[in-house]
């Protein structure tokens, strides 16, 4: 029995304690009611009589040693809370550093792309998502048969046969914000349109059901496509760089005539290719008539481009879907 006491105390004194929570299991395993010291004294009365004086007493040290050994701890522990609070509530001490998020990498890019064009003279006009099927395809001079119409392509919040009921879609570009700009804004105009677009598309590596797009539109008299073309080549310059290689072709929109699509040379001078990031033209005069500006007088130009291409270009990300994973790992990159 003697024996045995002497491995109780051996393991009261290793035990380890160094969280309040160690310190109450210390406590539930040798103080408690049902602890093994209480336990041990339990088995006191099947000591022979001649042996009993000596066991009691070790088993008396034994508890007295665990009591100790908490009360001990339970006092160290206390002590280094007082510490942590002084150090916490010492104004004197450093500030801990912060945990500071970023802005996601579309937002920075789009943020690039408004500066730029605050430098060229443009401000921003904003539209609702949810449009009618006038401002977002009969005024852009969208053919009643247009592929772009189709429930393949677009998705409609309504659809009607009644034809005194206007279909509802969710905008497939931010080109009714030109619209109605126009409506309401005698010219000159020279507005950009930052905005999400959504479009029934499988989504792949290159192309996602949900993107961004900024459009613009330059509405005054004598606004000719050298006055295009050079807003254009001024900003690709600014935000890709002034060494940056580009090209103008000649492209079709309903919307414009004539018209110009943008390609930007990514990679190396051997092995890279042309990448389009835009598409522009002469706003259409069909479409100053259903937006009730006159042709005869005004002149304008249009463009509208993606901002998650631009910043596939910009930081040379491959798969668009990156984008909304919402990956840490991915977003830390552009703290």
């Amino acid at each position: 029995m003697i024996d045995q006491i002497k491995d109780l105390t051996n393991e009261i004194q290793s035990y380890a304690v160094s969280t309040k929570d160690e310190l109450e299991a210390f406590r539930l395993e040798f103080l408690s009611r049902n602890g093994r010291v209480q336990s041990m004294f339990k088995n006191l009365g099947s000591v022979p009589k001649e042996e009993r004086g000596a066991v009691g007493k070790a088993m008396n040290e034994a508890k007295q040693l665990a009591q100790s050994r908490f009360d001990n701890l339970k006092t160290k522990l206390e002590s280094t809370d007082q510490q942590v609070k002084a150090a916490i509530d010492d104004i004197t001490l450093p500030a801990p550093e912060p945990i500071i998020g970023s802005l996601h990498p579309l937002t920075q890019t789009l943020a690039e792309m408004k500066n730029i064009f605050y430098r060229l003279g443009f401000t921003i006009a904003d539209g609702p998502e949810v449009e009618d099927d006038f401002h977002n395809f009969t005024a852009l001079n969208f053919p009643p048969n247009h592929p772009a119409r189709d429930e393949q392509d677009t998705f409609f919040v309504r659809k009607s046969d009644d034809p005194n009921m206007m279909d509802l879609v969710l905008r497939t570009h931010t080109s009714p914000v030109q619209i109605r700009l126009m409506e309401n804004t005698k010219p000159p105009i020279r507005s950009i349109m930052p905005g999400r677009v959504y479009r029934n598309e499988a989504v792949s590596p290159k192309s996602y059901f949900l993107f961004h797009q900024v459009e613009a539109l330059y509405v005054d008299e004598n606004v000719s496509v050298a006055d295009l073309k050079e807003t254009l080549i001024t900003f690709v310059k600014l935000m890709y760089g002034s060494n940056v290689k580009y090209r103008l072709r000649p492209g079709f929109f309903p919307f414009t005539e004539p018209s110009l699509e943008m390609d930007i040379w990514w990679g190396s001078e051997k092995d890279g290719k042309w990448l389009e990031i835009l598409g522009s033209g002469m706003v259409d005069p069909n479409v100053f008539t259903a937006a009730g500006v006159d042709p005869e007088k005004y002149t304008g130009f249009a463009w509208g481009m993606g901002v998650e291409r631009i910043a596939i270009l910009k930081y040379g990300i491959d798969d668009i879907r990156t984008f909304y994973e919402n990956d840490i790992r991915f977003l830390e990159q552009f703290n």
